[in-house]
Formats: C-alpha cells, sequence, structure tokens
C-alpha cells in the first residue's frame, strides 16, 4: 500500500514537467520513460497485491463488510483505482504527444490522493458509526 501511494503521489508530478518541458524532445523523452516505469513497475503491481490483501482481510474479517466506516473506506480505494486508470490516460495521451492537460492542472490534480489518503486513514482510525 506505501509503494502504490508513493507511485500515486509522484506520477501527476512527472505529468507536471512533462506537460512544462513539451517542447525539449530529450526532457519530453525521458519523463515518458519514467512514467511509463512507474505505472508498469511499481504503481500497477502495488496496487494489485494493496487489492489482494484488502479482499484477504476481508475473507479473514466478513464482519468489516457491515460496518458503515468500511464501505467509505472501500470508496475511497475506488476512487484511487480510478485514478490511476485515468492516469494510465494522461499517460498515453502524453505519449501521442495530446497534452490535453496543462501543467496547473496536473498540479491540481496532484493532490487528489493526499486527501483521500487523510480521508482513508480518518475512517480506519476513528471507525465511526455513521
Amino acid at each position: 500500500m506505501v509503494a502504490w501511494f508513493a507511485g500515486l503521489f509522484y506520477i501527476f508530478r512527472l505529468f507536471v514537467y512533462h506537460a512544462k518541458f513539451r517542447e525539449e524532445p530529450k526532457l519530453a523523452a525521458a519523463y515518458e520513460l519514467m512514467e511509463r516505469k512507474l505505472l508498469y513497475i511499481i504503481m500497477h503491481p502495488a496496487m494489485l497485491l494493496t487489492i489482494v490483501f484488502g479482499v484477504w482481510l476481508i475473507f479473514l474479517n466478513p464482519a468489516l463488510l457491515k460496518q458503515v466506516w468500511f464501505h467509505s473506506k472501500l470508496s475511497g480505494v475506488l476512487v484511487l483505482i480510478a485514478y490511476q486508470i485515468f492516469a494510465g490516460v494522461v499517460r498515453r495521451k502524453f505519449s501521442q504527444g495530446n497534452f490535453f492537460l496543462s501543467e496547473r492542472a496536473c498540479r491540481i490534480i496532484n493532490e487528489v490522493p493526499t486527501l483521500l489518503l487523510i480521508g482513508i486513514v480518518i475512517f480506519a482510525v476513528t471507525k465511526p458509526q455513521l
């Protein structure tokens, strides 16, 4: 989970600089390589392992599924999965030269995992009975 979040925190930071230096071929190529490696070598395996261990946790303690806070936590995780899928779409479009997101947009989107992490941790620690 920690490796997955590290990637989630970093991927859009790479997109910020890729968008900023898109007119410099050597830098753009370096960012493209880093983005691809981050997604496929670190983030995808880390996400899959996080999902596997999460399912295992539920299998070991199915009572969690009856807890409202757990549903909120799972919702946050689903949004993170969607965020990673979106990062893959952005990477593919950027590698094709389609910079449909600005540097500023990437900076703003980069904050999403931080906000979700805070929410997920609060739900997991406080276990509020909503």
